[in-house]
């Protein structure tokens, strides 16, 4: 609905929008815009680009090499913009399409000089108005059970944790009437008894303008003193039991008395919830990643795909070796330079080294051939044009996934999953391998002794 929001918007501006609707295809989270050149981008943790898409078409690898080769994705660049909610996935659906149709000559002679940057703004800005000024929440308030997919685990989650002797907040951006009329929809119905969602917490702030609420030491805060007309009055400090509206974090921590080593925040918003909360407050955090699930059942669905292209890489790997250990054994035999012991006989038994680096080389470019082919459909049981949420290239992991590790201490796909464990549990990281723990107590083995034959043979 935020897409169709924005969309008319952009009709009002005299955008072509005519014809075109929300492809939840076309776009995952984790991309990256490029405002510069009208691209979306998936790139790795290190922010080198992996796959890339102009307007709403796929860009070959040769296209992306040529055009990201050379430099790094850095989002502190006003050009980037890191797709880091699924409200933004809506934006970059409609600023691709817009990319589209300005490329084919669909715009209007007024609008036609505008740019790929300029038309980011007036998308961005579009989708943003559809956010603020209460329509879509209006839409969704009468109408909740079109929109929300209840979890009845989740308020017996929070039951079980308040009754373990947690405090529990709810800190939201939303106004009071909007999360009145969502929580009382989620959660009122599963709740025991006459309990209440209000009855959970042991404070709630509204209208919290994080990532502000984290960041300032003093704001205003107000008591909601009547729901039902919004009534206000300002207070110095909160006090157990009620709602609140605006202040901030360290007003709640001062009245709550909170330990920040004790204190976890929960959200599925990377920036303004965990990373904020963790780098203002080093509080302890847990990012909500709903697509997880989806995630996992395609990583299970792709296990022949993705062992397949291993073993590939693996073989590609080894006939590279032994392609680059024979030109180096004659570079050093035409410079006159001594070879290793271990490595002599690889010259001396290559009488006719130019048909062997031939045969090696079109090995090579065999596997690139298939390597390149099974690396394009890679994650497709996720989402057919990018892959994998957390995954970029065979073994690496995506930035999205690196801004998880860097900013959330643990990470799931819903609340109700804690539910799994007790209110008392404490999660410990796991083992952290490294790439040399593979070789701690062997002996690297270089492969030297090849057969040629045996690659004719396994064509």
């Amino acid at each position: 609905r935020a897409y169709a929001y924005g969309r008319e918007t952009l009709r009002a501006a005299d955008f072509p929008v005519d014809g075109i609707a929300f492809d939840p295809n076309l776009v995952i989270r984790g991309l990256v815009i490029d405002k510069d050149l009208g691209n979306i981008v998936k790139c790795d943790r290190f922010g080198y680009v992996k796959r890339a898409m102009h307007g709403t078409t796929m860009m070959t690898s040769n296209q992306t090499k040529k055009t990201y080769g050379g430099e790094l994705v850095d989002l502190r660049k006003g050009r980037w913009v890191f797709l880091n909610t699924l409200f933004s996935v809506s934006e970059a659906v409609l600023f691709a399409q817009m990319v589209h149709r300005l490329d084919q000559g669909d715009f209007p002679l007024a609008l036609a000089g505008l740019g790929y940057r300029n038309i980011y703004k007036k998308v961005s800005k579009a989708l943003f108005g559809a956010h603020v000024e209460s329509n879509l929440k209006a839409e969704i308030m009468q109408a909740p059970e079109k929109f929300i997919i209840p979890d009845p685990d989740i308020p017996l989650t929070l039951l079980d944790q308040k009754q373990a002797g947690k405090q529990l907040l709810l800190i939201t951006n939303s106004d009071q009437q909007y999360t009145e009329k969502m929580m009382s929809f989620a959660f009122d119905s599963h709740l025991p008894g006459d309990m209440r969602w209000r009855d959970l917490f042991d404070l709630i702030v509204v209208s919290s303008s994080k990532p502000g609420f984290f960041v300032d030491k003093f704001r205003q805060m107000y008591e909601v003193v009547d729901s039902a007309e919004g009534l206000v009055r300002p207070v110095a400090l909160p006090e157990r039991g009620k709602m609140y509206c605006g202040g901030s974090a360290r007003m709640v921590e001062e009245a709550m008395n909170c330990s920040r080593s004790d204190t976890i925040y929960i959200g599925d918003h990377i920036y303004t919830d965990v990373s904020v909360s963790k780098l203002n407050l080093n509080w302890r955090t847990c990012l909500i990643v709903r697509e997880l699930e989806s995630e996992i059942e395609a990583l299970a669905l792709g296990v022949a795909h993705r062992r397949q292209l291993k073993d590939l890489m693996s073989e590609k790997e080894f006939v590279s070796d032994a392609f680059n250990q024979l030109v180096l054994a004659w570079q050093r035999q035409a410079s006159e330079i001594p070879s290793p012991a271990s490595k002599k006989s690889l010259v001396a038994d290559r009488e006719n080294s130019d048909n062997d680096l031939s045969k090696l080389n079109i090995e090579m470019k065999r596997l690139d051939d298939e390597i390149r082919v099974m690396l394009e459909t890679d994650g497709e049981h996720f989402n057919s044009r990018w892959g994998y949420l957390s995954r970029a290239g065979v073994n690496d992991k995506s930035h999205f996934t690196r801004q998880i590790e860097k900013y959330a201490d643990i990470y799931t796909s819903r609340v109700s999953n804690l539910m799994r464990y007790t209110p008392y549990v404490y999660f410990r990281s796991r083992s952290q391998s490294l790439p040399h723990d593979a070789y701690r107590g062997k002996a690297q083995k270089m492969p030297l002794d090849i057969e040629l034959d045996d690659l004719e043979a396994d064509k």
